[in-house]
């Protein structure tokens, strides 16, 4: 690649933006999400024997669920700020809470606030086109005998499994309450990050497989691209420890002492993910040093090949050198055999070199 296509992509301006995106973040900022048309919401009412599936037309039509003596999920996919605020008013959601459900790029945390336990935290993708990570926040509030979920993106979440075992009766979260459902949700959002780090880990091992084979301008490029796919994998890991770790330690009531085995696996789960992505950032410095390292190597055996060339060109210069003098009294100058004797000794003598340098292990 030539420097100035490598310049041209180091300096995307698309490459700028994502770094501003990922270092500058501001959660006491207005929002500027852009709200959708329309909001999305799919309930789940279910028992251990009876279970009602069907998405609601409109945001009023959910609160018929309030004092629903079976368990309900709520999803509400799009967050539109008048919805959003009315169903918190009508489920008696704290008003600090509907503001972190609509903020953007917010830190995971877990909160309880009047009798509810609230969860905010990333739901992460990995895009196979563009190898980046994508990152959608999710707030999750549980209640007695309910589970809101919030989400950005309607088209797209990992609570499919879940929703199959729902339709199974006899299952075990439907055989259970609002708190194990409630862990189901984490527990699929922790499960995702273990397949986008195997993702980042196939990328990873391809690059350092280029690093040590052919080391060039590109591959520098790449691995300051994974490096911030990193900081985004650690920003969106790393917090879900301490909100797991706060679930466990919280005295609530909606937590069953027969459920809190559940959370703790979910913290196992997070605790080794956590260690993995600082494996995969380790890994990414190593790779920069490897890199560096390659680059020096490469340096000095050109500098080692130009120095034996300039060793192998040192009798020729001297000895032109010599017999370029304007002196008249220069042995072999007027004699016939000079010129083929000088010629011998220009070629001998870088001859006799290379051997010297061979046997020395020089190269």
């Amino acid at each position: 690649m030539q420097t100035r296509n490598y310049f041209s992509y180091l300096l995307n301006p698309l490459e700028l933006l994502r770094t501003k995106k990922i270092l500058q973040v501001n959660p006491t900022a207005i929002s500027t999400r852009k709200e959708p048309e329309a909001v999305k919401l799919f309930v789940y009412d279910f028992d251990a024997h009876n279970i009602e599936i069907k998405e609601l037309p409109t945001v009023p039509s959910c609160f018929s669920y309030i004092n629903s003596p079976t368990t309900t999920w709520l999803n509400v996919d799009g967050l539109r700020k008048t919805d959003v605020e009315e169903i918190c008013n009508k489920y008696g959601i704290h008003y600090l809470i509907a503001e972190d459900i609509l903020s953007m790029g917010h830190r995971p945390k877990m909160d309880e606030i009047d009798g509810l336990l609230f969860c905010l935290l990333n739901m992460l993708y990995f895009n196979e086109k563009d190898s980046t990570v994508e990152i959608e926040q999710i707030s999750i509030v549980l209640g007695k005998n309910f589970v809101i979920s919030f989400q950005e993106d309607e088209t797209r979440d990992v609570f499919t499994p879940l929703r199959e075992k729902l339709k199974i009766t006899g299952s075990k979260v439907r055989n259970n309450n609002a708190d194990y459902l409630f862990y189901c949700l984490l527990d699929l959002i922790v499960d995702n990050y273990y397949v986008v780090m195997e993702k980042l880990g196939d990328k990873i091992e391809i690059l350092e497989e280029d690093i040590v084979r052919n080391s060039n301008k590109r591959t520098l490029a790449r691995i300051n691209m994974l490096r911030k796919e990193m900081i985004i994998l650690k920003r969106s890991v790393a917090p879900v420890r301490e909100l797991v770790n706060g679930i466990l330690r919280s005295e609530s009531e909606l937590i069953e002492e027969r459920t809190e085995k559940y959370y703790k696996d979910v913290y196992d789960h997070i605790v080794q993910a956590n260690d993995l992505a600082e494996n995969y950032r380790d890994m990414m410095m190593n790779l920069h040093d490897l890199y560096l390292s390659n680059v020096n190597i490469k340096m000095n055996e050109v500098m080692k090949v130009m120095a034996i060339v300039t060793c192998l060109l040192a009798p020729a210069t001297v000895i032109g050198g010599i017999f370029g003098m304007n002196f008249e009294s220069i042995p072999l100058l007027h004699d016939k055999w000079g010129f083929f004797i000088s010629v011998a000794l220009m070629l001998l003598i870088p001859l006799l070199m290379l051997r010297m340098f061979k046997k020395q292990g020089w190269f």
